[in-house]
């Protein structure tokens, strides 16, 4: 959590607010004042570039990887920048008669650099954790904000018919909103933004403001209002306090970098096609602005549409690819699901119902059904410790299946067949009597006296079998109570199948 207390309480951050409103106000005082004004709006600039390199230094030293290399080129940056505007505030002084913002050569050629460094620092910031697709989505989204930027610049910040020198600043006035801008963007669309989100919106918001203060006056040829000096100074301050409130956070959290999570979709390509639509309509209305400027913005509008048609191309196939990866996902989730009902229902090795579900299924079948249309059988294999001991365990499992094969081909195919555990089997007869049920029994009997070959060697299994048939007021546990109770007659008596009916036990 951000410790707001922190940043407000910080002593640079108070001065470099207290620093940006005497200016601004002395911007105020001497309003009608163009040449003092401008010295005042270049004196004011150094102390904060001067901030925006200091943080981003000692921001780099604690950060590592291509965090580091980002911060080390916005010290460099911050630099440049001190050193030019410092140039253009002693120029400002010994040259009378200034009223325009646009620096000298000094000042020019190190903002260009700085300029250059950081939107190189950001173009080669990698974009953690993305493919192909989705990196090139991001550079046609960026690549439509700057577009669009550049159309309302060319319609409405430049004069075509103004002298050379004037058309020079205000490019470079353009130049410095679609830098700008596309910082903006950056910082909006990177889901591996190398600063925390908090201290990103200062930099959001002086690429805002330096927008409003490049289109405040774009065709002003003499003094400028003291809300345009003043709105002109606003961006050193909101781009000096980015790092410092970065150096801030990373005082307290373990984290300082961390990702943000990225929105699967931007609304912004579809913003620049509002505002340069909106910017054609409005040179439309002005019938002296069918120039270049017209041609500009129509040609602007083509671009931002191709740009935005490849962008949901891209979209198109990326969701065709999604979809078909949502398809196999759900074909191996219902594959699982399969596996694991019949795990959870089924014996692995006989492949038959296993205990759970054949007493789920007994007791479903006893419900509503008139007594004595239900029967059950229980089996056990006698002798099957012996063919364990003396042919192993692979031979044991190899009868357990032959077994369950010989039930299933003796039972109808309405009843179910079961494995309660070891050599424990048992049958579910629905709609099926007691003596019917004995029928069964036995030719279960007589399908086992075939042998089984088991690694070339015939073996035959034995069984006793305990039969039971619902009766009044019988319920699941009284039932297989009295089908176990005659399983182990049988067992005893050695005399094969044994039933029960009216509770008593009488050999078949």
């Amino acid at each position: 959590m951000l410790r707001s207390g922190s940043i407000r309480q910080d002593p640079l951050v108070a001065v470099a607010l207290a620093w940006t409103l005497l200016g601004a106000t002395l911007l105020f005082l001497l309003d009608g004042r163009a040449d003092a004004q401008v010295n005042v709006f270049w004196a004011f600039q150094p102390p904060l570039d001067a901030l925006l390199a200091y943080s981003s230094w000692r921001i780099s030293r604690i950060a590592t990887g291509p965090i580091r290399r980002f911060w080390r080129m916005l010290t460099v940056a911050g630099i440049l920048f001190t050193v030019g505007d410092t140039i253009q505030t002693a120029v400002s002084f010994v040259q009378p008669g200034q009223w325009s913002t646009h620096g000298g050569a000094a000042q020019s050629i190190g903002f260009v650099i700085g300029l250059g460094l950081i939107v190189v620092a950001m173009l080669i910031h990698p974009h953690a954790g993305r493919s192909g697709t989705e990196r090139l989505a991001f550079w046609l989204d960026s690549a439509t904000v700057l577009v669009g930027g550049a159309v309302v610049a060319w319609g409405f910040a430049i004069n075509t018919e103004d002298s050379e020198t004037n058309l020079i600043g205000a490019l470079a006035g353009a130049a410095v909103v679609l830098t700008a801008a596309f910082a903006a963007v950056k910082m909006i669309l990177s889901g591996n933004a190398p600063m925390h989100r908090h201290a990103a919106v200062t930099m959001i918001m002086a690429a805002i403001a330096n927008a409003v203060g490049v289109f405040a006056a774009p065709d002003a040829d003499g003094p400028l209002p003291a809300h345009v000096y003043a709105l002109r100074l606003l961006p050193s301050l909101l781009v000096a306090l980015g790092p410092r409130i970065q150096e801030i956070i990373a005082g307290f959290d373990e984290t300082p970098f961390g990702a943000r999570r990225r929105k699967p979709y931007s609304l912004l390509p579809y913003g620049s096609i509002a505002v340069v639509f909106i910017a054609l309509i409005v040179l439309l209305r002005q019938s002296e602005n069918r120039d270049a400027r017209l041609w500009g913005t129509v040609g602007g509008l083509g671009v931002i549409v191709v740009l935005v048609v490849a962008r949901q191309l891209l979209a198109f196939h990326d969701n065709k690819r999604l979809i078909a990866q949502l398809d196999t996902t759900l074909t191996e989730l219902r594959e699982h699901e399969t596996r694991l009902r019949r795990q959870a229902l089924f014996d692995d090795l006989t492949g038959l119902a296993n205990r759970t579900h054949f007493r789920e299924e007994v007791d479903a079948s006893m419900a509503g059904a008139p007594p004595g249309t239900v029967s059950v059988l229980l089996i056990d294999l006698d002798g099957f410790k012996a063919v364990n001991d003396t042919l192993g365990h692979a031979a044991g499992d190899a009868l357990l299946a032959g077994v369950a094969e010989k039930m299933r081909g003796a039972v109808r195919s309405g009843d179910l067949p079961a494995r309660l555990g070891g050599d424990e089997f048992a049958v579910l007869l629905r709609d099926c009597d007691a003596r019917d049920a004995e029928r069964t029994a036995q030719r279960i009997l007589q399908a086992m006296t075939v042998p089984i070959m088991i690694d070339g060697a015939p073996v035959r299994a034995s069984a006793s079998i305990g039969v039971a048939s619902t009766e009044e007021d019988d319920d699941l546990r009284s039932l297989l109570h009295a089908a176990d109770t005659a399983m182990y007659a049988a067992k005893h008596e050695g005399k094969g199948t044994w039933m029960r009916y009216d509770h008593s036990m009488l050999p078949a």
